[in-house]
């Protein structure tokens, strides 16, 4: 069953590494933003086959996986600021904070993650033209297996940003 909830769609995939402690303060200097419509996910597409598409994919991968990582970690601040405009300005960060816990509890403890496909697009449907990557991972937990949808853009800073993220 696919989760695609509008802003909890974003939470779904809050993963919790053994003996992490959660980090439930909000970040510094963290605006306060209203409540807006979650972003669309992207679907995957073809294999790229270029070499500068290759390279896009790998970026937006690693930005994913690190992402993944904070997530795993419990670190639910850093993994809201680190991500991109567009997210921060989607999901609140008092929502964030409040919602993630409760999201992820049900899958359990992280034990491992897969990456099985990324697919780079320079279209999202109700996004503005851009970079985006995305990349399914495939995730065990201790309760459940999922497969995460991780959503990369290269942010107006140059950088790779997660900009959206839901469970399957």
């Amino acid at each position: 069953m696919k989760r695609c909830l509008p802003w909890l769609a974003a939470l779904a995939a809050i993963s919790a590494a053994q003996g992490a402690a959660a980090q439930l303060k909000p970040p510094k200097n963290a605006p306060a933003a209203a409540a807006a419509p979650a972003a669309p996910a992207a679907a995957p597409a073809p294999v790229a086959t270029d070499p500068a598409t290759a390279e896009k994919e790998a970026a937006g991968k690693l930005a994913a996986a690190g992402w993944l990582v904070l997530l795993d970690r419990r670190d639910w601040g850093r993994a809201w600021e680190t991500s991109s405009n567009v997210f921060r300005s989607v999901v609140p960060l008092g929502t964030w904070m409040d919602a993630i816990p409760k999201v992820r509890e049900p899958f359990g403890t992280f034990v491992e993650r897969t990456p099985v496909e990324s697919v780079f697009k320079t279209q999202l449907e109700g996004r503005p033209d851009g970079e985006y990557v995305s990349v399914i991972f495939d995730s065990k937990f201790s309760e459940r297996e999922v497969q995460e949808i991780i959503t990369t853009v290269r942010d107006t800073d140059g950088k790779w940003r997660v900009t959206g993220y839901s469970t399957r």
